[in-house]
């Protein structure tokens, strides 16, 4: 299974995200997106999140999924949103990250190949034992790509596509490696800025969101989610989501 996929990667011809519908007569009615984040795991806390950016309207509606205790995931590039609650259902069941990865590509019935190819799609998941593994579609429009945080006890995955180039992701895991001991919302933060300083998005910015989960770990009775934080539309969304996570922060010294 492993050297099928990998030769998927190595084999097939890297073509645009957008193309002519042959069924509709058509072109495919939303063009690729630039997108770029990444998913992680504070061992010391239990606490998993994800952070995004995107040249699209509101992406936090349709790019991160996270259960407490179980785990997280990132769909993008040619998005196929139900990647996300199966991600989690498969999680629950035991699955680890490379399994349900390779899973849930592998089961999609590609429903719409001329102008929604799978064969485009950018999956990523960390579970919640620490493990990650990410996929990136030989067709998802150049640049995309993904890297992995090289220390185990370091569990983080940063993916992207439409980018300017490997540095955004490389820059984006190396500032994560580097601010150990910060709270997790304050190093996707600082991820996230590292990514746009390496050139971020080809096509600009528009949105960002934040999603930390942790078994008991929010405010008010039986609620795990750390964070939720959307900035939907902005020209500068990195900037006012630090705004939110600085504030949310300062709310934490203070209880």
């Amino acid at each position: 299974m492993r050297r099928a996929l990998l030769a998927l990667l190595i084999m097939a011809p890297a073509a645009g995200a957008q193309e002519k519908d042959s069924t509709r007569g058509g072109i495919a009615p939303w063009p690729p997106v630039a997108t770029f984040s990444i998913l992680a795991m504070d061992p010391a806390t239990g606490e998993i999140g994800g952070a995004v950016q995107s040249r699209v309207f509101s992406v936090g509606n349709g790019v991160l999924w996270a259960e407490a205790g179980v785990g997280i995931a990132a769909t993008q590039a040619i998005v196929d949103v139900s990647y996300g609650s199966q991600a989690l259902a498969l999680l629950r069941q035991g699955l680890g990250a490379e399994q349900v990865v390779k899973q849930v590509w592998e089961s999609d019935p590609d429903p719409r190949p001329a102008d929604w190819s799978k064969q485009g799609r950018q999956f990523a998941v960390l579970d919640a034992k620490g493990n990650v593994f990410a996929f990136t579609g030989p067709r998802a429009t150049e640049w995309a790509g993904h890297r992995s945080c090289s220390a185990k006890d370091t569990p983080c995955t940063a993916q992207g596509n439409i980018l300017a180039g490997q540095a955004v992701v490389d820059s984006m895991v190396a500032a994560y490696e580097r601010t150990a001991g910060q709270h997790i919302s304050l190093r996707l933060m600082e991820a996230l800025e590292a990514g746009q300083r390496a050139g971020g998005d080809k096509r600009g910015m528009q949105s960002a969101a934040m999603l930390i989960v942790k078994k008991g770990g929010g405010v008010w009775l039986n609620n795990d989610v750390v964070l939720r934080l959307q900035v939907d539309d902005s020209p500068e969304p990195i900037v006012e989501l630090r705004r939110l996570v600085e504030k949310a922060a300062g709310q934490r010294r203070r209880r």
